[in-house]
C-alpha cells in the first residue's frame, strides 16, 4: 500500500491477555504506531505488553478507572491525534478481528472516497451461519434502530466494533457527548451523520468461538431503544430544522398529525356507534380514513427524502479545502 499518511491503531485492552500480543503481532508495517489503552484491566493486560512487547510502535496507555470500551477507544483517538495521526483504525484486543484487513479498511479513507470505514460481517450470506442466533437476532434489531436513528439507510451490523476515520473528520467529533461503553460505536454513527461524514462498510467475516454473548436482548428493548429515540429526535432537529429547512420538515410533522387525528377521530365515532348500536355513516369513516392515508404518504415520502440524503462528499475533503483556501 503506498501512501504518505500516517496509520495508527487503537487497541482497548480488558481481560485479553490471552490474545493481545497476538494481536499486536499480526499488525503490518502499513502501521506507523499502535495504541493499547488499558482499561483498568484485572489482569494487568497493559503492564504485560510493556514488558513482553518489544515492537517499538507500541504505546501502552492506561486508566485510573475503567471507563468502558468508548472511554479507552476515545483515550486512543486523542493520543494518535496529538501525535498527527492521519487515518487510526480501531480493532479490538480479543483476536477476533483480521488485522490483515487494516489495508482494506483505510483503503478508501485514503482514496477520498470516505470519513470512515466500519465492519460489516453480514456481506457474505453463507459466513453469517456461524454467528449465534442470539447476536444475528440481535444485531439486526439494532442494525433497523441504528438506520432510523443515525441516518445512514445504507449501512448494516452497527455494533461492529472493526473501524478506521480519517483524522479531519474525527477532530469534530465531541468525544466529551459520546457514549463511553456499548452504545459508543452506535452513537458514533449519530454523530458522524449530523457532521455530514461519509462511511462505508468494509466486508468482512464473522469469526465466533465458544465465548458467551454480552448483547441482551433485555437492553436492546430498553436501554437501546431509548438511546436510538433520542438520537433519532436529535437529528431530526439538527439536519430538518435548525441548520437546513425543506420539504421534508413539515411533511413528517404533517403526516404524524394527520395520522393521529384520523386514528382518534375514526375510534371516537366507533366507539360511539356501537354503543348506540348505530352503523357509522360513510361520510364519517372516509373523514376518518383519509386523514389516516394522506399522513401515511407524508411520512413515506419524508423517509424516501431521508434515504435520499445520506452523506455523499467526505468531510475531510471539505475542510482540507477550506484550509488550502483560507
Amino acid at each position: 500500500m503506498h501512501r504518505t499518511e500516517s496509520i495508527a491503531v487503537v487497541i482497548p485492552s480488558f481481560k485479553v491477555t490471552r490474545q493481545i500480543l497476538d494481536v499486536i503481532a499480526g499488525i503490518g508495517p502499513e502501521v506507523d504506531r499502535i495504541y493499547v489503552v488499558d482499561d483498568k484491566c484485572p489482569d494487568g493486560s497493559g503492564k504485560l505488553v510493556r514488558e513482553q512487547c518489544l515492537d517499538p510502535r507500541v504505546t501502552v496507555l492506561e486508566h485510573d478507572a475503567n471507563q468502558g470500551v468508548g472511554g479507552a477507544v476515545i483515550t486512543g483517538y486523542r493520543a494518535a491525534l496529538a501525535d498527527g495521526a492521519k487515518v487510526i483504525v480501531k480493532v479490538d484486543g480479543d483476536g477476533q478481528m483480521d488485522t490483515s484487513l487494516i489495508p482494506r479498511f483505510v483503503a478508501p479513507i485514503l482514496a477520498g472516497e470516505a470519513d470512515y470505514a466500519k465492519g460489516n460481517r453480514f456481506f457474505n450470506l453463507e459466513h453469517i451461519r456461524s454467528m449465534p442466533p442470539v447476536r444475528l437476532f440481535g444485531n439486526a434489531v439494532l442494525s433497523l434502530l441504528t438506520k432510523v436513528s443515525s441516518g445512514y439507510w445504507d449501512l448494516f451490523d452497527p455494533t461492529n466494533g472493526y473501524t478506521a476515520i480519517h483524522a479531519d473528520c474525527l477532530r469534530f467529533v465531541p468525544f466529551d457527548k459520546l457514549s463511553r461503553r456499548y452504545f459508543f460505536e452506535t452513537d458514533m454513527l449519530f454523530r458522524l451523520n449530523t457532521l455530514g461524514a461519509v462511511v462505508v462498510d468494509v466486508p468482512m467475516d464473522a469469526v465466533y468461538a465458544d465465548e458467551v454473548s454480552n448483547l441482551k436482548v433485555s437492553r436492546i428493548v430498553t436501554e437501546f431503544a431509548a438511546k436510538h429515540l433520542r438520537n433519532f429526535c436529535k437529528r431530526l432537529f439538527y439536519n430538518y430544522y435548525l441548520r437546513n429547512m425543506s420539504l421534508a420538515s413539515i411533511e413528517l410533522p404533517l403526516g404524524l398529525f394527520l395520522i393521529c387525528f384520523g386514528t382518534v377521530y375514526g375510534i371516537t365515532h366507533w366507539l360511539r356507534s356501537a354503543q348506540h348500536e348505530v352503523v357509522t355513516p360513510a361520510g364519517t369513516v372516509m373523514l376518518a380514513a383519509l386523514p389516516v392515508i394522506m399522513g401515511v404518504q407524508l411520512v413515506l415520502a419524508f423517509l424516501a427524502y431521508d434515504i435520499a440524503s445520506v452523506p455523499r462528499r467526505p468531510l475531510h475533503k471539505k475542510t482540507s479545502y477550506s484550509r488550502i483556501h483560507a
